[in-house]
């Protein structure tokens, strides 16, 4: 099979604009160490105050707290990235990868029969294996011009010490 044929897009981001009509094919890996969680996070409208910035702050460090301790009790988590980008195919979706394949799959399974937020879990693995050439650089200096409907990962950025208080104890789980 060519890799003309093969849509790069799918291959370096998981996600595809054209979906199940993209002219190119989509290979689904067998075997990863990422999994995807589709369009998990979904913030709450909170509105636009100062007030409410603060909230939708706390409650996106809990939803990823939350997914980060799921995640670590099925495996060693070395990354965790959530998707703020607006397009459809993008848009909350999370990416988990595991030091080992076998736990990748094992959290897919286990995800994949979930409820999160009064909606199923849509879980699977995840053809990303370098978030490095799947996260648009533009967006981490905030010079991105496609703003919100880039077809880059936009990564939400995560407060350094909370990344470091989950690693810690992660380890300290694991030891």
């Amino acid at each position: 099979m060519s890799d003309s044929i093969i849509c790069q897009f799918y291959t370096k981001i998981g996600a595809c604009r054209h979906g199940e009509k993209c002219s190119r094919k989509h290979t689904r890996p067998s075997h990863s160490h990422t999994i995807i969680l589709t369009n998990l996070y979904r913030p709450q409208d909170l509105g636009n105050q100062l007030d409410e910035a603060k909230k939708k702050d706390q409650e996106f460090e809990n939803f990823y707290k939350d997914i980060f301790v799921e995640s670590s009790l099925i495996g060693q988590v070395e990354d965790l990235v959530v998707c703020e980008n607006e397009n459809d195919h993008l848009n909350g979706n999370v990416y988990v990868k595991f030091a080992k394949e076998e736990d990748a799959l094992r959290a897919r399974d286990n995800f994949s029969s979930r409820w999160y937020n009064g909606r199923p879990v849509y879980c699977e693995l995840s053809p990303v294996s370098h978030f490095k050439d799947a996260i648009c650089r533009q967006h981490e200096t905030k010079s991105c011009e496609r703003g919100g409907m880039c077809n880059f990962m936009h990564s939400k950025a995560v407060p350094r010490d909370l990344q470091r208080q989950l690693i810690l104890s992660q380890r300290k789980f694991r030891s």
